[in-house]
């Protein structure tokens, strides 16, 4: 069973990466679950037709710890779980998706024949839940999704500079465009620099856009467009990889450097 943890700044497309990875594993048939820990339940709602999956923490609050609990299914059969948590602003420092993922592995993750599991999860490095599934041994393999700007690359710098805290493997960077000049050579240095590689570019295309009003992955809603195309590569190429190395994260200011050099 492969266990994959994906992070990236907020609002660089982590999610929409997420849920169509998901989706795209599933299309090939592979048993498959998404657990995401944000109560916006973004990434999980466009694999439930635009339906808002209750969160794993409602439910337990509602049923009392170590009663039966609903897995959501959506599109493929992919088994969604959101594990949510406080409101927003008061922070969990991970707890809830330690609770979560506990309780869904000893009533599923060990006892069912799984797949790929893909844990979407915060990437900021003040929030506990960043660790979390790392630090319990839940996920084994991590993606970083980052775009060519500089706020970009920073946040995914300091994600870097957590998994070598916790001394994790990256597995490589995926580059969400935001159609930054130069973008897909400075993110392919970047991931050189800290001692990875860019495995995916996913191209920006309204058509993602179009799906998400649609309640819908792009897998599902536009099966035969570029993009995705483009995500079942990245799914193909995340089930291939045997390339996983610790992250040297760089200086700020190299970062700096480079963008600098790509617009000279």
């Amino acid at each position: 069973m492969r266990q994959i943890a994906i992070y990236g700044k907020g609002g660089i497309g982590k999610s929409t990466i997420s849920a169509n990875v998901a989706a795209a594993l599933a299309e090939k048939g592979l048993i498959t679950w998404y657990v995401g820990c944000d109560p916006k339940s973004d990434g999980s709602m466009t694999l439930l037709r635009g339906q808002r999956a209750q969160a794993f923490l409602e439910m337990m609050k509602g049923t009392g710890q170590g009663k039966p609990y609903e897995v959501a299914v959506g599109y493929g059969g992919v088994r969604c779980v959101e594990v949510g948590g406080p409101l927003a602003g008061v922070g969990c420092a991970g707890r809830g998706i330690i609770v979560a993922v506990q309780a869904l592995s000893k009533d599923h993750f060990s006892k069912e024949n799984i797949d790929v599991i893909i844990y979407d999860v915060p990437g900021d490095v003040v929030c506990g839940g960043f660790a979390a599934p790392l630090r319990e041994r839940y996920a084994d393999e991590v993606y970083i999704v980052t775009s060519g700007e500089y706020l970009s690359l920073y946040a995914a710098n300091n994600i870097a500079k957590g998994l070598r805290n916790l001394n994790v493997k990256l597995g490589g960077i995926i580059c969400n465009s935001r159609e930054v000049e130069g973008e897909r050579n400075v993110v392919a240095e970047f991931a050189s620099q800290i001692g990875t590689r860019m495995i995916a570019f996913i191209p920006r295309d309204p058509v993602v856009r179009e799906c998400e009003n649609q309640g819908m992955t792009v897998i599902e809603c536009a099966p035969a467009s570029a993009q995705a195309s483009a995500y079942r590569s990245l799914a193909e190429a995340m089930m291939r990889n045997k390339d996983f190395a610790l992250p040297r994260p760089m200086e700020p200011e190299d970062i700096r450097a480079l963008l600098r050099g790509s617009m000279a």
